[in-house]
Protein backbone atom coordinates (compact mmCIF):
# COMPACT_ATOMS: atom_id res chain seq x y z
CA UNK A 1 0.00 0.00 0.00
CA UNK A 2 1.18 3.44 -0.64
CA UNK A 3 2.02 5.97 1.82
CA UNK A 4 2.58 9.63 1.68
CA UNK A 5 4.50 11.23 3.92
CA UNK A 6 2.02 13.96 5.10
CA UNK A 7 3.91 17.43 4.42
CA UNK A 8 3.62 16.69 1.15
CA UNK A 9 0.06 16.53 0.97
CA UNK A 10 -1.81 19.64 0.82
CA UNK A 11 -5.00 18.45 2.48
CA UNK A 12 -3.79 15.16 4.97
CA UNK A 13 -6.85 15.55 6.82
CA UNK A 14 -9.84 16.02 3.86
CA UNK A 15 -12.06 12.97 3.99
CA UNK A 16 -13.87 11.77 0.80
CA UNK A 17 -17.33 12.25 0.36
CA UNK A 18 -19.51 9.68 -1.08
CA UNK A 19 -23.08 10.66 -2.99
CA UNK A 20 -25.41 8.19 -5.18
CA UNK A 21 -26.76 9.09 -8.57
CA UNK A 22 -29.95 7.65 -9.58
CA UNK A 23 -30.06 8.66 -12.79
CA UNK A 24 -33.27 9.57 -14.91
CA UNK A 25 -32.83 9.09 -18.79
CA UNK A 26 -29.84 7.28 -19.63
CA UNK A 27 -28.20 4.52 -21.45
CA UNK A 28 -25.60 4.00 -18.87
CA UNK A 29 -27.78 1.85 -16.29
CA UNK A 30 -27.95 -1.86 -17.56
CA UNK A 31 -31.77 -2.71 -17.61
CA UNK A 32 -31.16 -5.68 -19.13
CA UNK A 33 -28.82 -7.73 -17.28
CA UNK A 34 -30.25 -10.77 -15.64
CA UNK A 35 -29.53 -9.71 -12.21
CA UNK A 36 -30.84 -5.73 -12.95
CA UNK A 37 -34.16 -5.10 -11.04
CA UNK A 38 -36.90 -2.19 -11.80
CA UNK A 39 -36.03 0.96 -12.64
CA UNK A 40 -39.42 2.68 -11.07
CA UNK A 41 -40.37 0.05 -8.27
CA UNK A 42 -40.03 1.59 -5.22
CA UNK A 43 -38.37 -1.44 -3.64
CA UNK A 44 -35.32 -0.35 -6.00
CA UNK A 45 -35.28 2.97 -4.66
CA UNK A 46 -35.42 1.83 -1.16
CA UNK A 47 -32.37 -0.60 -1.38
CA UNK A 48 -29.92 1.51 -3.43
CA UNK A 49 -30.82 4.34 -0.72
CA UNK A 50 -30.57 1.51 2.37
CA UNK A 51 -27.12 0.64 0.35
CA UNK A 52 -25.66 3.78 0.58
CA UNK A 53 -26.66 4.70 4.19
CA UNK A 54 -25.40 1.10 5.10
CA UNK A 55 -21.73 2.39 3.43
CA UNK A 56 -22.11 6.00 4.98
CA UNK A 57 -23.03 8.01 2.45
CA UNK A 58 -23.42 11.85 2.31
CA UNK A 59 -26.64 11.63 -0.19
CA UNK A 60 -29.00 9.85 -2.23
CA UNK A 61 -29.26 12.63 -5.12
CA UNK A 62 -32.54 11.94 -7.98
CA UNK A 63 -32.25 12.43 -11.37
CA UNK A 64 -35.03 13.74 -13.19
CA UNK A 65 -36.65 14.52 -16.32
CA UNK A 66 -39.57 17.02 -17.52
CA UNK A 67 -40.23 15.14 -20.72
CA UNK A 68 -39.49 11.53 -22.45
CA UNK A 69 -37.07 11.64 -24.85
CA UNK A 70 -37.93 11.06 -28.72
CA UNK A 71 -36.36 11.16 -32.05
CA UNK A 72 -38.16 11.90 -34.95
CA UNK A 73 -41.32 12.26 -33.32
CA UNK A 74 -41.07 9.07 -32.14
CA UNK A 75 -40.45 7.80 -27.54
CA UNK A 76 -37.12 6.87 -27.73
CA UNK A 77 -37.18 3.53 -25.59
CA UNK A 78 -33.82 2.11 -25.75
CA UNK A 79 -32.82 3.49 -22.41
CA UNK A 80 -34.06 3.67 -19.12
CA UNK A 81 -37.11 6.17 -19.04
CA UNK A 82 -39.32 8.09 -16.07
CA UNK A 83 -38.90 8.79 -12.81
CA UNK A 84 -41.58 9.38 -10.29
CA UNK A 85 -41.99 13.06 -8.76
CA UNK A 86 -37.86 13.72 -7.34
CA UNK A 87 -39.59 15.29 -4.05
CA UNK A 88 -42.35 12.61 -3.82
CA UNK A 89 -39.47 9.72 -4.11
CA UNK A 90 -37.24 11.50 -1.54
CA UNK A 91 -40.04 12.01 0.73
CA UNK A 92 -40.52 8.45 0.99
CA UNK A 93 -36.89 7.50 1.72
CA UNK A 94 -36.66 9.83 4.03
CA UNK A 95 -39.28 7.32 5.71
CA UNK A 96 -37.26 4.23 5.24
CA UNK A 97 -33.38 5.85 5.97
CA UNK A 98 -32.76 7.68 9.00
CA UNK A 99 -29.35 9.40 8.17
CA UNK A 100 -28.44 9.84 4.68
CA UNK A 101 -29.13 13.21 2.49
CA UNK A 102 -32.12 13.28 0.07
CA UNK A 103 -31.27 15.48 -3.66
CA UNK A 104 -33.97 16.26 -5.74
CA UNK A 105 -33.19 17.47 -9.36
CA UNK A 106 -35.82 19.96 -9.69
CA UNK A 107 -35.87 23.01 -12.55
CA UNK A 108 -35.57 26.42 -11.97
CA UNK A 109 -37.05 27.25 -15.41
CA UNK A 110 -40.45 25.06 -15.26
CA UNK A 111 -41.42 25.93 -11.57
CA UNK A 112 -42.74 28.61 -9.97
CA UNK A 113 -40.52 29.79 -6.31
CA UNK A 114 -43.85 29.74 -4.01
CA UNK A 115 -44.71 26.08 -4.67
CA UNK A 116 -41.02 24.62 -5.05
CA UNK A 117 -39.89 26.34 -1.91
CA UNK A 118 -42.51 24.74 0.12
CA UNK A 119 -42.34 21.55 -1.35
CA UNK A 120 -38.70 21.68 -0.54
CA UNK A 121 -38.89 23.13 3.10
CA UNK A 122 -41.50 20.20 3.45
CA UNK A 123 -39.45 17.34 2.29
CA UNK A 124 -36.02 19.06 4.89
CA UNK A 125 -38.67 18.79 7.62
CA UNK A 126 -40.52 15.42 6.92
CA UNK A 127 -36.18 13.84 7.02
CA UNK A 128 -35.37 16.00 9.47
CA UNK A 129 -32.63 18.27 7.82
CA UNK A 130 -31.56 16.18 5.38
CA UNK A 131 -32.51 17.81 2.15
CA UNK A 132 -30.99 19.08 -0.99
CA UNK A 133 -31.75 21.31 -4.35
CA UNK A 134 -29.81 20.35 -7.38
CA UNK A 135 -31.11 23.62 -9.24
CA UNK A 136 -31.00 23.15 -12.71
CA UNK A 137 -32.17 25.32 -15.61
CA UNK A 138 -34.06 24.42 -19.10
CA UNK A 139 -33.72 26.64 -22.02
CA UNK A 140 -35.06 24.78 -24.75
CA UNK A 141 -38.89 24.64 -26.35
CA UNK A 142 -38.87 20.93 -26.65
CA UNK A 143 -38.99 20.74 -22.88
CA UNK A 144 -41.06 23.99 -22.61
CA UNK A 145 -43.80 22.61 -25.05
CA UNK A 146 -45.05 20.63 -22.00
CA UNK A 147 -46.02 23.67 -19.63
CA UNK A 148 -46.67 25.57 -22.77
CA UNK A 149 -44.11 28.02 -22.68
CA UNK A 150 -42.04 26.41 -25.86
CA UNK A 151 -39.52 28.72 -26.54
CA UNK A 152 -40.21 31.94 -24.07
CA UNK A 153 -37.22 31.68 -22.26
CA UNK A 154 -33.60 32.59 -24.29
CA UNK A 155 -30.35 30.54 -23.44
CA UNK A 156 -29.09 33.53 -21.34
CA UNK A 157 -31.82 34.40 -18.87
CA UNK A 158 -31.97 30.48 -17.52
CA UNK A 159 -29.52 31.73 -14.92
CA UNK A 160 -30.83 35.00 -14.11
CA UNK A 161 -34.34 33.44 -13.69
CA UNK A 162 -32.18 30.53 -11.80
CA UNK A 163 -30.57 32.82 -9.19
CA UNK A 164 -33.73 35.20 -8.86
CA UNK A 165 -35.37 32.08 -7.74
CA UNK A 166 -33.19 31.01 -5.75
CA UNK A 167 -33.33 34.66 -3.93
CA UNK A 168 -36.88 34.20 -3.26
CA UNK A 169 -36.86 30.88 -2.21
CA UNK A 170 -34.25 31.72 0.49
CA UNK A 171 -36.09 34.28 1.69
CA UNK A 172 -39.17 31.94 2.00
CA UNK A 173 -36.71 30.06 4.23
CA UNK A 174 -35.79 32.57 6.24
CA UNK A 175 -39.29 33.75 6.90
CA UNK A 176 -39.83 32.29 10.36
CA UNK A 177 -37.20 33.07 12.95
CA UNK A 178 -35.13 30.18 14.69
CA UNK A 179 -37.83 30.08 17.76
CA UNK A 180 -41.40 30.88 15.74
CA UNK A 181 -42.86 28.06 16.97
CA UNK A 182 -43.73 27.83 20.74
CA UNK A 183 -41.26 24.99 22.84
CA UNK A 184 -44.11 23.67 25.35
CA UNK A 185 -47.53 23.66 25.79
CA UNK A 186 -47.28 26.18 28.62
CA UNK A 187 -46.69 29.18 25.91
CA UNK A 188 -49.01 31.59 25.28
CA UNK A 189 -49.18 31.00 21.46
CA UNK A 190 -48.22 28.39 18.93
CA UNK A 191 -46.00 30.83 17.28
CA UNK A 192 -44.04 33.62 18.43
CA UNK A 193 -45.71 37.53 17.83
CA UNK A 194 -44.00 38.84 14.51
CA UNK A 195 -41.97 35.27 14.18
CA UNK A 196 -43.11 34.75 10.66
CA UNK A 197 -41.93 36.93 8.12
CA UNK A 198 -44.24 38.53 5.09
CA UNK A 199 -41.78 37.87 1.40
CA UNK A 200 -42.68 40.20 -0.98
CA UNK A 201 -40.59 40.28 -4.17
CA UNK A 202 -41.06 42.23 -7.23
CA UNK A 203 -38.05 41.31 -9.77
CA UNK A 204 -37.90 40.24 -13.55
CA UNK A 205 -39.14 36.86 -13.30
CA UNK A 206 -41.33 36.73 -10.10
CA UNK A 207 -44.00 39.01 -8.24
CA UNK A 208 -44.22 37.46 -4.81
CA UNK A 209 -46.58 38.49 -2.00
CA UNK A 210 -46.98 35.68 0.78
CA UNK A 211 -46.21 34.62 4.40
CA UNK A 212 -44.09 31.44 4.11
CA UNK A 213 -46.15 28.17 5.28
CA UNK A 214 -43.61 26.22 7.26
CA UNK A 215 -40.28 26.80 10.10
CA UNK A 216 -36.99 26.17 9.04
CA UNK A 217 -35.81 22.89 9.18
CA UNK A 218 -32.82 21.68 11.97
CA UNK A 219 -30.33 22.22 8.88
CA UNK A 220 -31.67 25.89 8.17
CA UNK A 221 -32.20 25.32 4.31
CA UNK A 222 -31.84 22.82 1.93
CA UNK A 223 -28.32 22.28 0.78
CA UNK A 224 -27.82 23.40 -2.83
CA UNK A 225 -26.02 21.62 -5.71
CA UNK A 226 -25.09 22.86 -8.96
CA UNK A 227 -23.95 21.03 -11.85
CA UNK A 228 -23.60 23.50 -15.12
CA UNK A 229 -19.83 24.15 -16.77
CA UNK A 230 -20.26 26.83 -18.54
CA UNK A 231 -18.30 29.94 -17.35
CA UNK A 232 -21.98 31.36 -16.92
CA UNK A 233 -22.65 28.33 -14.66
CA UNK A 234 -19.24 28.20 -12.44
CA UNK A 235 -19.91 31.63 -11.37
CA UNK A 236 -23.20 30.69 -10.95
CA UNK A 237 -22.36 27.82 -8.93
CA UNK A 238 -19.58 29.97 -6.92
CA UNK A 239 -22.33 32.98 -6.00
CA UNK A 240 -24.79 30.24 -4.77
CA UNK A 241 -23.91 26.85 -4.24
CA UNK A 242 -23.17 24.51 -1.61
CA UNK A 243 -22.22 21.65 -3.37
CA UNK A 244 -21.02 21.27 -7.24
CA UNK A 245 -22.46 17.81 -9.21
CA UNK A 246 -19.30 18.47 -12.06
CA UNK A 247 -18.33 16.48 -15.45
CA UNK A 248 -14.40 16.58 -13.66
CA UNK A 249 -13.73 13.48 -11.84
CA UNK A 250 -11.90 10.73 -14.32
CA UNK A 251 -8.34 12.44 -15.02
CA UNK A 252 -7.01 14.01 -11.94
CA UNK A 253 -4.95 17.03 -13.91
CA UNK A 254 -8.25 18.11 -15.39
CA UNK A 255 -10.18 17.87 -11.51
CA UNK A 256 -7.46 19.54 -10.01
CA UNK A 257 -7.80 22.39 -12.54
CA UNK A 258 -11.43 22.58 -12.36
CA UNK A 259 -11.49 22.73 -8.45
CA UNK A 260 -9.01 25.13 -8.78
CA UNK A 261 -10.74 27.51 -11.38
CA UNK A 262 -14.10 27.20 -8.43
CA UNK A 263 -11.84 28.26 -5.91
CA UNK A 264 -10.94 30.84 -7.95
CA UNK A 265 -14.05 32.11 -8.11
CA UNK A 266 -14.91 31.72 -4.78
CA UNK A 267 -12.43 34.40 -3.76
CA UNK A 268 -13.56 36.18 -6.48
CA UNK A 269 -17.36 36.63 -4.73
CA UNK A 270 -15.80 36.96 -1.47
CA UNK A 271 -16.30 33.50 -0.26
CA UNK A 272 -14.01 31.01 1.68
CA UNK A 273 -12.15 28.84 -1.50
CA UNK A 274 -13.58 25.92 0.94
CA UNK A 275 -16.89 26.91 1.14
CA UNK A 276 -18.48 24.80 -2.10
CA UNK A 277 -17.95 20.88 -2.11
CA UNK A 278 -17.13 19.63 -5.31
CA UNK A 279 -18.40 16.04 -5.89
CA UNK A 280 -17.88 14.94 -9.69
CA UNK A 281 -20.19 12.05 -11.21
CA UNK A 282 -18.62 8.62 -12.02
CA UNK A 283 -18.99 5.04 -12.47
CA UNK A 284 -16.73 2.88 -10.23
CA UNK A 285 -15.99 -0.41 -11.78
CA UNK A 286 -14.08 -3.18 -9.09
CA UNK A 287 -12.63 -6.08 -9.51
CA UNK A 288 -9.95 -8.93 -7.73
CA UNK A 289 -7.51 -8.02 -9.75
CA UNK A 290 -6.51 -4.89 -12.21
CA UNK A 291 -7.56 -7.84 -15.55
CA UNK A 292 -10.67 -8.99 -13.93
CA UNK A 293 -11.85 -5.07 -13.59
CA UNK A 294 -10.88 -4.24 -17.04
CA UNK A 295 -12.54 -7.34 -18.16
CA UNK A 296 -15.62 -6.23 -16.26
CA UNK A 297 -15.50 -3.34 -17.69
CA UNK A 298 -15.76 -4.53 -21.16
CA UNK A 299 -18.61 -6.89 -20.34
CA UNK A 300 -20.32 -3.36 -19.22
CA UNK A 301 -19.68 -1.24 -21.95
CA UNK A 302 -20.95 -3.75 -24.18
CA UNK A 303 -24.08 -3.56 -21.74
CA UNK A 304 -24.71 -0.33 -21.81
CA UNK A 305 -23.94 0.26 -25.80
CA UNK A 306 -25.93 -2.08 -27.02
CA UNK A 307 -26.07 -2.47 -31.05
CA UNK A 308 -29.57 -0.19 -31.07
CA UNK A 309 -28.15 2.24 -28.46
CA UNK A 310 -25.24 2.70 -31.05
CA UNK A 311 -27.26 3.02 -34.22
CA UNK A 312 -29.71 5.58 -32.18
CA UNK A 313 -26.49 7.53 -31.14
CA UNK A 314 -24.86 7.71 -34.67
CA UNK A 315 -27.75 8.04 -36.25
CA UNK A 316 -28.38 11.61 -34.33
CA UNK A 317 -25.05 12.05 -35.10
CA UNK A 318 -25.11 11.83 -39.08
CA UNK A 319 -28.37 13.04 -38.49
CA UNK A 320 -29.80 10.43 -40.75
CA UNK A 321 -31.53 6.98 -40.45
CA UNK A 322 -29.27 4.15 -39.92
CA UNK A 323 -31.33 1.65 -37.85
CA UNK A 324 -30.46 -0.35 -40.50
CA UNK A 325 -27.04 -0.88 -40.38
CA UNK A 326 -24.81 -3.36 -38.65
CA UNK A 327 -23.44 -1.85 -35.25
CA UNK A 328 -20.45 -4.23 -35.27
CA UNK A 329 -19.94 -2.81 -38.95
CA UNK A 330 -17.40 0.01 -39.93
CA UNK A 331 -18.52 3.70 -39.89
CA UNK A 332 -21.38 4.88 -42.73
CA UNK A 333 -19.47 6.01 -45.43
CA UNK A 334 -22.17 9.01 -45.98
CA UNK A 335 -21.44 12.45 -44.87
CA UNK A 336 -23.49 13.79 -41.67
CA UNK A 337 -26.34 16.01 -43.02
CA UNK A 338 -26.79 19.42 -41.04
CA UNK A 339 -30.48 19.50 -39.20
CA UNK A 340 -31.44 22.08 -37.86
CA UNK A 341 -31.78 21.36 -33.73
CA UNK A 342 -35.41 20.06 -33.02
CA UNK A 343 -34.79 18.88 -29.32
CA UNK A 344 -34.21 15.22 -30.26
CA UNK A 345 -32.82 13.34 -27.14
CA UNK A 346 -34.14 16.50 -25.06
CA UNK A 347 -31.06 18.57 -26.18
CA UNK A 348 -29.23 19.92 -28.93
CA UNK A 349 -27.72 18.17 -31.82
CA UNK A 350 -23.52 18.48 -32.26
CA UNK A 351 -23.11 21.87 -33.36
CA UNK A 352 -20.44 21.18 -35.90
CA UNK A 353 -21.26 17.16 -36.97
CA UNK A 354 -18.79 17.21 -39.70
CA UNK A 355 -15.86 17.76 -37.83
CA UNK A 356 -17.00 15.17 -34.91
CA UNK A 357 -17.49 12.35 -37.91
CA UNK A 358 -14.08 13.29 -39.55
CA UNK A 359 -12.52 12.80 -35.95
CA UNK A 360 -14.39 9.57 -35.62
CA UNK A 361 -13.26 8.28 -38.93
CA UNK A 362 -9.51 8.75 -38.68
CA UNK A 363 -9.75 7.17 -35.28
CA UNK A 364 -11.70 3.99 -36.45
CA UNK A 365 -9.31 3.84 -39.18
CA UNK A 366 -5.84 4.22 -37.06
CA UNK A 367 -7.52 1.83 -34.40
CA UNK A 368 -9.80 -0.59 -36.59
CA UNK A 369 -12.66 0.43 -34.68
CA UNK A 370 -15.68 -1.19 -35.77
CA UNK A 371 -18.94 1.50 -35.51
CA UNK A 372 -19.91 -0.05 -32.17
CA UNK A 373 -16.26 0.25 -30.85
CA UNK A 374 -15.95 3.93 -32.01
CA UNK A 375 -19.40 4.96 -29.91
CA UNK A 376 -17.40 3.32 -26.79
CA UNK A 377 -14.06 4.58 -27.27
CA UNK A 378 -14.84 7.94 -28.43
CA UNK A 379 -17.84 8.72 -26.35
CA UNK A 380 -18.02 10.12 -22.80
CA UNK A 381 -15.65 8.60 -20.85
CA UNK A 382 -15.71 8.43 -17.39
CA UNK A 383 -15.18 6.35 -14.20
CA UNK A 384 -12.70 4.82 -12.49
CA UNK A 385 -11.62 1.12 -12.59
CA UNK A 386 -9.07 -1.14 -10.67
CA UNK A 387 -9.13 -3.04 -7.53
CA UNK A 388 -10.70 -1.94 -4.07
CA UNK A 389 -6.59 -1.28 -2.59
CA UNK A 390 -5.41 0.34 -5.75
CA UNK A 391 -8.68 2.70 -5.92
CA UNK A 392 -8.48 3.70 -2.39
CA UNK A 393 -4.52 5.18 -3.18
CA UNK A 394 -6.01 6.59 -6.21
CA UNK A 395 -9.00 8.82 -4.43
CA UNK A 396 -7.07 9.54 -0.96
CA UNK A 397 -4.88 11.27 -3.76
CA UNK A 398 -7.47 13.12 -5.41
CA UNK A 399 -9.17 14.22 -2.04
CA UNK A 400 -6.25 14.86 -0.36
CA UNK A 401 -4.49 17.12 -3.09
CA UNK A 402 -7.77 19.02 -3.39
CA UNK A 403 -8.61 17.76 -6.87
CA UNK A 404 -12.20 16.29 -5.41
CA UNK A 405 -14.68 16.32 -2.39
CA UNK A 406 -15.78 13.06 -3.06
CA UNK A 407 -17.86 11.62 -6.03
CA UNK A 408 -21.38 11.18 -7.57
CA UNK A 409 -21.65 7.90 -7.97
CA UNK A 410 -23.89 6.30 -10.81
CA UNK A 411 -24.52 2.54 -10.46
CA UNK A 412 -24.49 0.66 -13.68
CA UNK A 413 -27.03 -2.22 -12.31
CA UNK A 414 -29.61 -1.16 -10.03
CA UNK A 415 -30.47 -2.04 -7.59
CA UNK A 416 -27.02 -3.74 -6.70
CA UNK A 417 -24.62 -1.67 -8.28
CA UNK A 418 -23.77 0.02 -4.58
CA UNK A 419 -22.42 -3.42 -3.27
CA UNK A 420 -18.89 -3.61 -4.09
CA UNK A 421 -18.16 -0.48 -3.45
CA UNK A 422 -19.99 -0.65 0.06
CA UNK A 423 -18.19 -4.47 1.10
CA UNK A 424 -14.94 -3.42 -0.89
CA UNK A 425 -13.85 -0.11 -1.56
CA UNK A 426 -14.89 1.34 1.62
CA UNK A 427 -13.07 -0.93 4.77
CA UNK A 428 -9.89 0.13 2.28
CA UNK A 429 -10.87 3.87 2.01
CA UNK A 430 -11.60 3.64 6.12
CA UNK A 431 -7.99 2.24 6.60
CA UNK A 432 -6.39 5.04 5.17
CA UNK A 433 -8.20 7.29 7.44
CA UNK A 434 -10.09 9.03 4.54
CA UNK A 435 -13.64 8.06 5.10
CA UNK A 436 -15.77 8.14 8.01
CA UNK A 437 -16.74 5.60 10.29
CA UNK A 438 -19.57 6.60 11.33
CA UNK A 439 -21.88 9.65 10.41
CA UNK A 440 -21.16 12.48 12.99
CA UNK A 441 -24.08 14.53 12.48
CA UNK A 442 -28.06 13.58 11.37
CA UNK A 443 -28.41 16.68 8.72
CA UNK A 444 -26.93 16.75 5.11
CA UNK A 445 -24.60 20.19 5.90
CA UNK A 446 -23.45 18.41 8.69
CA UNK A 447 -22.20 15.55 6.64
CA UNK A 448 -20.68 17.43 4.35
CA UNK A 449 -19.48 20.04 6.67
CA UNK A 450 -20.83 22.98 5.10
CA UNK A 451 -20.94 26.07 6.77
CA UNK A 452 -24.74 27.69 7.64
CA UNK A 453 -26.68 29.21 4.95
CA UNK A 454 -25.05 32.04 2.91
CA UNK A 455 -28.39 34.29 3.93
CA UNK A 456 -27.76 33.22 7.45
CA UNK A 457 -24.27 33.83 7.42
CA UNK A 458 -25.22 37.56 5.96
CA UNK A 459 -27.67 38.27 8.36
CA UNK A 460 -25.37 37.41 10.64
CA UNK A 461 -22.65 39.65 9.91
CA UNK A 462 -25.05 42.55 9.69
CA UNK A 463 -26.20 41.61 13.62
CA UNK A 464 -22.61 41.76 14.49
CA UNK A 465 -22.03 44.82 12.79
CA UNK A 466 -24.84 46.88 14.25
Amino acid sequence: MTRTDPLDVPRPDAQLHFGVFFQGVNHWTIWSAPDSGSQIDPASFRQVAQTAERGLFDAFFLGEGLRLREVDGLIHDLDVAGRPDAITQLAALAAVTRRIGLVSTSNSTFNEPADLARRLSGLDLLSEGRAGWNVVTTDNAWTGANFRRGGYLDHADRYRRAEEFLTVARALWDGWEDEAVAGSTGAPAWSAPSAVHRVRHQGAQFDVDLAPTLPRSRQGHPVIFQAGDSGEGRDFAARNADVIFSAHGSDFDDALAFAEDIRRRLRGVGRPDDDVRILPGTEIIIGDTESEALEKKRWIRMQQVTPATVLGIVGALWGIDLSDRDADGPLPKEDPVVNENDGSFGSRRVADPRSVVAEWRAKAEANGWSLREAVIHLGPQRGHVGTPSGLADKFTRFVRHGAVDGFNVTPYLIPNGLDDIVDLLIPELQERGVYRTEYTGTTLREHLSLREPLTRRAASEQRQAG
